[in-house]
């Protein structure tokens, strides 16, 4: 189990990372334009989905190949969640490295436009002061807080990955292996 969490962990996690890369660069080429990061977005929960097909794929090979073809639904979703684990760390770790070295005005451009959202929604006066000093305590802590930065960080992949793991286990569940007909 621990070996099959490990691989495939580390191959949705190198996935997640590689889409995470390009979807930042297609971001940063467009600046502080919403719809870039709208973007950017979509292709970054895109690749979790696709990504996390590898939890699937990881609970099923561990039950037909090394389980007798059968698997209870905690141990399925220990095993899921043991991948999405795995593939979540290394995406925080990779967002670390391409926030602090290569995006670091990531956050104050993010800020920048959750703002003007705000402002085109017709928030204005004393809601929109408050807004904005929450998001100067966001933006502090993210850019000085490597446990606030983490948590902030998983918080956007665990939901995912622990759904498909929800699923995933739900779905290959099975107290008896199947018979094999023979012809």
């Amino acid at each position: 189990m621990k070996r099959n969490s490990l691989v495939f962990g580390i191959i949705s996690g190198l996935i997640i990372s590689a889409f995470m890369g390009t979807s930042m660069a297609i971001m940063s080429c467009g600046s502080s334009n919403p719809d870039s990061m709208n973007n950017s977005m979509i292709i970054g929960f895109s690749a979790m989905a696709v990504a996390f097909s590898f939890v699937f794929v990881g609970i099923k090979n561990f039950r037909d190949k090394q389980n007798g073809g059968t698997i209870t639904f905690g141990k399925a979703f220990l095993l899921g969640l043991m991948i999405t684990f795995i593939a979540s760390t290394l995406y925080v770790i990779t967002w670390g490295i391409e926030f602090h070295f290569f995006m670091p005005d990531f956050i104050d451009k993010f800020a920048e436009i959750q703002i003007q959202q705000l402002k085109d929604a017709g928030m204005s006066g004393a809601a929109l002061d408050q807004a904005s000093r929450e998001m100067e305590t966001t933006i502090h802590n993210y850019k000085t807080n490597p446990f606030y930065f983490a948590m902030f960080t998983y918080m956007e992949i665990l939901p995912v990955g622990i759904l498909i793991t929800l699923i995933s286990a739900l779905i290959l569940r099975r107290k008896t292996p199947r018979a094999v007909s023979v012809q």
